[in-house]
């Protein structure tokens, strides 16, 4: 995969997040998942591109870094929706998985 396939493939990512996030209980927690999740799940794309024009190696490295730890959180919240039954499970899923 080249870096521009990888920077629209992250953007779709982002994109699915921004719908799930629209899709989830307009309740406290619902509000406080979504926005953590939104934050989290959408960052990673934008990481990545600065990584792209990182100024050495090291700093693409630690960019990098920063992209794998908001997939990380992206994973606990979208798990989190799941386990709480805020959205069905086998919607998320293909999200999941991609993440």
């Amino acid at each position: 995969m080249t870096k521009d396939e990888l920077k629209e493939r992250l953007k779709t990512f982002a994109k699915w997040i921004v719908k799930v996030v629209d899709a989830l209980p307009d309740t406290p927690s619902g509000r406080c998942i979504g926005n953590q999740l939104v934050r989290s799940g959408t960052s990673p794309g934008a990481n990545y591109r600065a990584a792209c024009i990182g100024k050495s190696d090291r700093d693409f490295m630690n960019k990098l870094k920063m992209v794998e730890e908001e997939l990380d959180e992206t994973a606990y919240w979208l798990e989190l929706v799941m386990e709480l039954e805020l959205l069905k499970a086998d919607k998320l899923l293909p999200l999941y998985r991609e993440n």
